[in-house]
């Protein structure tokens, strides 16, 4: 798996760029880039902070073939990962952050 970036997606805030631990995302025209999706770590730092839903991670055969897409929509109360699957199925898996490392 690796991220992608919809470049008419984003606006260039730049907040990806802070979060990345790997130091593999970058502004170039008011744009995110990433330097090497290879290196890309998988932490979906980026894709949780994105406010457009600019950025995803795309998903191996085995998580719903070639074209699927992680998005994810944070609030102050619960982060929703939403799979978009290739067949155009979408699923959405909602955590609630009070509760998330309860176990």
């Amino acid at each position: 798996m690796s991220i992608r970036i919809e470049q008419n997606n984003c606006i260039g805030c730049g907040r990806c760029t802070d979060v990345c631990p790997g130091n593999l995302l970058y502004l170039r025209d008011h744009k995110a880039t990433i330097r090497d999706a290879r290196d890309c770590w998988g932490c979906t730092a980026c894709v949780k902070e994105c406010p457009k839903n600019a950025i995803f991670f795309t998903l191996e055969a085995t998580l719903g073939g070639a074209g699927g897409r992680i998005y994810a929509h944070d609030s102050a109360d619960t982060l929703t990962w939403e799979l978009a699957l290739a067949d155009g199925e979408t699923q959405r898996i909602t955590v609630n952050k009070r509760q998330a490392n309860a176990y």
